[in-house]
């Protein structure tokens, strides 16, 4: 029902405590009517977005062809390692859930900074849809230039 929004994997070093990668995954919900629900920033609320198709509703996929996209997100991923910098300390990672204000959430849940990344490159990756949700994904990360070899 659109409660999650947005799944961010933070890796940041366990000694500098600084955040190295910031993986987003954005999610958002496909309306039959050929809108998409989607989150309108800071205040954590749905907005509606038409998208420039009419109000058909959106083709079905079958689970082969989802899993095949979900199967070429996996490989870019992996393959981010040609362009990524070499992460040159124990790392630890941080899973952060944007939600609507509405969801209810589990206690031991904490609020948490967006952990940001300033002076980030930012690669956008390949996103999928389903007949239900789309998931638009990217990669924020530190250059090594900026790192103390």
């Amino acid at each position: 029902d659109g409660d999650v929004q947005r799944l961010v994997v933070v890796v940041s070093g366990v000694d500098s405590g600084e955040t190295l990668e910031r993986w987003q995954f954005h999610v958002s919900v496909e309306q039959p009517n050929g809108m998409d629900t989607e989150n309108s920033g800071g205040n954590h609320l749905n907005v509606m977005k038409k998208n420039s198709s009419s109000s058909k509703s959106a083709p079905t996929k079958t689970v082969k062809e989802v899993h095949n996209e979900i199967q070429a997100i996996i490989r870019q991923i992996t393959a981010s390692v040609t362009f990524l910098p070499l992460l040159q300390e124990p790392c630890c990672f941080d899973l952060l859930v944007y939600t609507n204000k509405e969801a209810s959430v589990p206690q031991k849940w904490q609020d948490s900074d967006p952990r940001y990344i300033v002076n980030s490159q930012e690669v956008k990756l390949r996103g999928f849809t389903t007949t239900v949700h789309k998931v638009d994904s990217m990669v924020a990360y530190r250059e090594a230039d900026e790192w103390e070899l």
